[in-house]
């Protein structure tokens, strides 16, 4: 994230590129540590590490595919090929 010079990185984009997901793999390995003793609690902080990591990713695509949407196609000379074509009346 640091090294793109495109777009400067929020609040928002911290959190879901690097804190909640070292926080998902830090609960994974604290469970594994603590499975042999403390069995249902550790599956279920494995249960929930996963549904954490599964809304980031869904997160993290919506979040690129708006911003493909929104910024490229709003930029002058983004059309497509096909709404070229029509303009032309081929």
């Amino acid at each position: 994230m640091r090294k793109q010079a495109v777009y400067e990185p929020e609040l928002e984009d911290w959190l879901f590129h690097c804190v909640f997901p070292f926080a998902a793999y830090a609960l994974i390995v604290m469970a594994s540590f603590t499975a042999s003793d403390h069995t249902r609690g550790a599956l279920f902080a494995i249960g929930t590490a996963v549904l954490l990591l599964l809304f980031i990713g869904i997160h993290n695509a919506w979040d690129g595919i708006t911003y493909h949407v929104l910024v490229h196609q709003s930029k002058p000379g983004s059309e497509r090929s096909e709404d070229v074509d029509d303009k032309k009346g081929l």
